[in-house]
């Protein structure tokens, strides 16, 4: 793969004539100003990143955490720039490409989850799971709608996953000046692309994360491909692909752990007894070991100050030293494997094989069971699956009939009227010349095109007043 290439400034609708006199920003100065100023990312601000529906001010949304996750990948891009430039001596990587990283990095944070349907990361597991369980006894013209679709169109149901709505979403959905979405550049598209692979193409067990999970629908397969031949990465990852993951990684990691301590699933010494627990087989006198050390003696330095909450003080601050370690075991993960990576053959993520990554695995056990499987948590969770359930269940039986000759029901019609008028505008104009059976599909993906772009208050809400709660 080359950078010349894979920074492709094109756009799937290509308008430029040249930089006006007035606009000296590069085009993906542009894509960051076009993420930041759409309702989809504001959005953001009321979905879940850990804890549904929560009312503190503290605790983080899907907002912030892209905000976050925004921040560490550009610096990581700034790091891994230098880098390139200074000790791998990569010639073909100019010193005007860094700019350019940077801002690819930093727009695709804040995309990086703005698929995501209502209620994080649970609210994906409950549209695959409801799937799985009821595609097969809906029927269409007397047929069922499982044996009706194509098997890439069955699994891309099956599958679902938020990374590969994002793709939909900015391509297609938010209707900026037409049916292309935010109309972004190519080099932005392909970072966000995490597993180059279709539905069909899953596989858990290869070894290579690219294979992990699906990054396009088959709706997309005309723009997966056209990304791929523009950018020349043919079936691989986009490198900034492995970037944006850690960034993301980094982010939730620390993040999660901070917040677990803010709603008081996790005390301070529980905390550090854990990561104790967790170094087990490292060396004593090792930078995990350091790591922790420096924890506790945040908390002794809060102490003596006389600040008023020692404890909080100090995760805080340990916090911030974790993610600058993290950040610099993810440059040095790019350089030692940057061959690898530019070949399309690294097969796991940056953080393997660096100091880091047993903190990072320390911190996302941790995070698990002090978090996601905590009491409030789980409580918030079986709400979510019984609104998105019900949801998928009234606009999917809606959605069949709809745009066909086939009769609907008063509640039928009903239930499509309050579906967004852009996301039926979208599935008009992509559904034009396409048989019965992608039709059918489209039509499916308008519900979840439509439940996907619900913020965890408006779910709720429709939930209570379309069964009479209000």
């Amino acid at each position: 793969m080359e950078w010349r290439q894979l920074l492709c400034e094109d756009r799937i609708r290509n308008y430029r004539t040249g930089r006006s006199a007035g606009d000296l920003r590069t085009e993906f100065e542009k894509d960051y100003h076009r993420i930041i100023g759409s309702a989809s990312f504001r959005r953001l601000q009321d979905k879940t990143q850990v804890f549904p529906l929560d009312r503190s001010d503290f605790i983080r949304t899907r907002l912030t955490h892209s905000l976050e996750v925004s921040s560490l990948a550009k610096s990581l891009g700034q790091n891994i720039s230098r880098k390139i430039i200074q000790e791998i001596g990569d010639t073909s990587f100019q010193e005007s490409y860094q700019a350019d990283v940077c801002d690819i990095l930093q727009c695709a944070g804040l995309l990086h989850d703005i698929g995501n349907p209502p209620f994080g990361h649970f609210g994906e597991t409950v549209i695959r799971e409801w799937f799985l369980e009821n595609l097969k006894a809906l029927s269409y013209n007397g047929q069922s709608v499982e044996e009706l679709l194509l098997p890439q169109m069955k699994k891309d149901l099956y599958h679902f996953e938020g990374n590969t709505q994002a793709l939909r979403l900015v391509t297609k959905l938010h209707y900026l000046v037409d049916e292309h979405g935010m109309n972004l550049t190519k080099g932005l598209l392909g970072t966000i692309i995490k597993y180059p692979v279709s539905s069909l193409g899953i596989n858990k067990e290869s070894g290579d994360i690219k294979d992990k999970k699906m990054g396009y629908y088959y709706a997309e397969r005309d723009i997966f491909e056209d990304l791929q031949e523009s950018l020349g990465t043919n079936g691989a990852r986009h490198p900034l692909s492995y970037v944006l993951e850690a960034a993301d990684d980094i982010a939730y990691l620390t993040a999660d752990v901070e917040d677990a301590f803010k709603k008081g699933c996790i005390t301070f010494g529980q905390l550090v007894q854990e990561l104790k627990d967790c170094g087990k087989g490292e060396e004593e006198d090792g930078e995990y070991f350091r790591l922790v050390s420096s924890l506790e003696e945040r908390y002794r330095k809060a102490l003596e100050r006389g600040i008023a909450q020692p404890e909080e003080h100090a995760v805080q601050n340990w916090i911030v030293r974790v993610q600058a370690k993290l950040i610099a075991c993810a440059t040095d993960g790019f350089a030692e494997h940057y061959c690898e990576i530019m070949e399309g053959t690294y097969k796991r993520e940056l953080m393997y094989g660096t100091e880091g990554e047993h903190l990072a695995r320390a911190l996302g056990d941790i995070a698990y069971r002090y978090a996601f499987i905590s009491q409030p948590i789980l409580k918030l969770e079986i709400a979510a699956e019984r609104i998105m359930g019900f949801l998928l269940e009234k606009f999917v039986d809606a959605a069949i009939p709809y745009d066909t000759e086939q009769r609907k029901t008063p509640i039928q019609e009903k239930m499509m009227a309050l579906v967004s008028d852009n996301y039926k505008a979208i599935y008009r104009i992509y559904s034009q010349g396409k048989d019965e059976h992608e039709k059918l599909y489209l039509r499916l993906l308008l519900v979840t095109d439509f439940i996907c772009g619900m913020t965890d208050s408006y779910a709720k809400r429709l939930y209570q007043e379309l069964n009479g709660m209000v």
